[in-house]
């Protein structure tokens, strides 16, 4: 099966909070993450994420001191 070029990912809103869940566009780019699957990040290059053929998210630190948090859903965009 050949991988999505682009993912949409719903991340959680804040806990205790009735703050909307955060909707963010990914796109596939050239490099492979530690799984060997493919590594999609968003336009600002911030959100990276490593997806597998069968929708597994591995998130990605872009940048020192980032902790990631795991989407609630990511679903592949035609």
């Amino acid at each position: 099966m050949t991988p999505a070029n682009r993912y949409v990912l719903t991340f959680p809103g804040t806990p205790g909070t009735q703050a909307p869940q955060d909707v963010v566009v990914v796109v596939r780019t050239s490099a492979t993450g530690p799984g060997g699957h493919p590594v999609y990040e968003d336009a600002s290059g911030i959100v990276r994420a490593e997806i597998s053929n069968a929708g597994e998210v591995r998130m990605l630190a872009s940048g020192g001191h980032q902790s990631p948090h795991l989407p609630v859903h990511a679903e592949p965009l035609p």
